[in-house]
């Protein structure tokens, strides 16, 4: 599994930058709803091009001979 990391950055105006990495999809959003429900409310979000792509779940086949 890949690493997550949230980054937070406080401005002088009090006002809270967040930045979210190694999430694919739309998933950094539940990821950081009760986050930024206790910070208060979200005034602008910018999504990076990795929430447009889709999450890969990725599965393995064995082929199986009947005898």
């Amino acid at each position: 599994m890949p690493q997550r990391i949230l980054r937070f950055r406080i401005r002088q105006d009090g006002v809270v930058e967040e930045s979210v990495e190694g999430v694919v999809g739309q998933s950094c959003n539940q990821l950081t709803e009760r986050l930024e429900a206790a910070l208060g409310s979200v005034e602008h979000r910018e999504l990076k091009a990795e929430a447009y792509l889709q999450d890969e779940v990725q599965s393995e086949s064995i082929p199986i001979e009947i005898i």
